[in-house]
């Protein structure tokens, strides 16, 4: 198996064992099940809320709030979450980040009040925030280049697993036992991810370089020469160490720059694509459609293509490229909502099948790109010191920009209609288009070190001949 030696910059010939690598992600990445399990809780839970006749009536303003509040809460848990991934380790941040979770499910499940709903939601999104922000980071630390696409792409597949799980269990249960299988996913997480090893980055950053040798065992296998991997680590942490990080880091170097601007815009996008207005009131845009098909049966076999196209995604990530998948992701997106317009603005109920079809090719398109890339791609483009900084602004903009088209998706559907308000968007994916073809680099088959010369100008003759090969 070729691993990359990065102190040598050249391929190195090492038996690897890669089942710790994707048990470890898969185990974290149940905290990324939960979060499409508490984006899906909408869809189902809403049309029940607003039942005039049902135990607790939320209006239409009110059911905006207990929708978007989630965003504002993943705000709230992002701003903290590299410090403290910093402090305590990564390990025992992701382990944290189960609390919320939990106690969020539990509000739910005994609220009589629109207040506490709101209450539950904010919880909810601050381990959301968290889990954004921490989990990517360890992935990419501890994972090899050779899979290191793969195994970011699982964050993207568990997520859309748990919009699935989610829309299937909130179709055929009663609210309370909804809540309650939901909080079933954080108990397996914990269960699970306690006996995974540490980042062994962040172990070296400590001064713990046997408890970071180990580590690096586990994950590499016993055949592994863990030593000039760690040799790398170590120069990476001493590096990093010389250089105090500060905001203003994230914008001194030409690297630094491009870096920022196409993470940060990346996320912007993803959540522009309109995603998450569309997970949250799939139900409602079905019916509004007037389509054929039962609204609750075609929320769940919308989110089951989206779960089949993220594992796709999980296989041609490292193959096709990052940069590729996002050019050809946006400029399907923009196709989909233009699609949707014409169907809303021209009334077109007599083919009730074209916003399905719209629907479930739109997932398609997000799953294989701006789903999974923006969040993996967040693990590659920033050198140590800046990791935890630039990706607490990357998901304060996912998130702010997730609340305002969640908040106000209605209300443009209000004043504009659905097919005005479907085609703002698309204008907004065709500009992603030309976004990732202009600014967005590629990261495929390339070491953390590799991307970094390569931002900064560096070694581009080996890049070139890299991707080549």
């Amino acid at each position: 198996m070729e691993s990359i030696g990065i102190v040598s910059g050249r391929p190195v010939q090492q038996d690897t064992k890669k089942l710790w690598q994707y048990s470890a992600a898969i185990s974290a990445c149940l905290l990324a099940l939960a979060t499409g399990s508490v984006l899906a809780w909408t869809s189902p839970a809403l049309p029940q809320l607003k039942d005039p006749n049902g135990w607790l009536f939320v209006n239409t303003e009110q059911g905006s709030w207990i929708g978007s509040i989630l965003s504002i809460g993943a705000i709230i848990g992002a701003v903290p979450a590299g410090t403290l991934a910093d402090k305590i380790g990564r390990k025992k941040t992701i382990l944290a980040t189960a609390v919320p979770y939990l106690l969020s499910w539990i509000i739910i499940i005994f609220a009589r009040s629109v207040a506490l709903l709101c209450l539950a939601r904010t919880l909810a999104g601050i381990s959301v925030g968290l889990t954004c922000v921490v989990v990517p980071i360890y992935i990419a630390e501890f994972a090899e280049p050779s899979i290191r696409g793969v195994l970011g792409s699982i964050f993207q597949l568990f997520l859309s697993a748990g919009i699935l799980f989610g829309f299937i269990f909130g179709t055929f249960l009663n609210y309370t036992w909804f809540a309650v299988i939901c909080a079933q996913i954080e108990v397996v997480f914990l269960a699970t991810y306690i006996w995974m090893p540490e980042s062994p980055q962040w172990l070296m950053g400590q001064g713990r370089k046997s408890e970071a040798l180990r580590a690096l065992s586990v994950f590499r296998g016993p055949k592994y020469d863990v030593n000039e991997e760690l040799a790398s680590i170590q120069k990476c942490v001493e590096e990093a160490a010389l250089r105090k990080s500060s905001m203003l880091d994230l914008v001194k170097t030409r690297g630094a720059r491009t870096a920022l601007f196409a993470g940060l815009g990346m996320l912007a996008y993803q959540q522009l694509t309109g995603i998450n207005a569309v997970i949250f009131y799939t139900e409602e845009i079905f019916a509004a459609a007037g389509s054929s098909l039962d609204a609750d049966v075609a929320s769940i076999i919308v989110a089951f293509v989206q779960t089949f196209m993220a594992c796709v995604a999980a296989v041609i990530v490292d193959r096709v490229g990052r940069r590729v998948l996002l050019i050809v992701s946006s400029s399907t997106l923009a196709l989909c909502l233009f699609l949707l317009g014409l169907y809303f603005k021209l009334d077109l109920n007599g083919i009730g099948w074209l916003p399905f079809v719209s629907l479930t090719t739109f997932m398609i398109a997000f799953s294989l790109g701006y789903g999974p890339i923006p969040w993996m791609m967040m693990g590659e483009l920033f050198p140590p010191e800046t990791k935890g900084t630039a990706s607490v602004l990357a998901v304060m903009v996912n998130w702010s920009t997730s609340f305002l088209v969640t908040k106000f998706f209605s209300p443009l559907k209000a004043t504009f209609g659905e097919g005005i308000t479907f085609w703002i968007f698309t204008v907004l994916m065709v500009s992603a288009t030309i976004f990732g073809y202009f600014i967005v680099p590629e990261t495929r088959g390339k070491s953390l070190q590799q991307i970094q010369d390569e931002l900064n100008g560096k070694n581009n003759g080996q890049t070139r001949n890299s991707e080549v090969a």
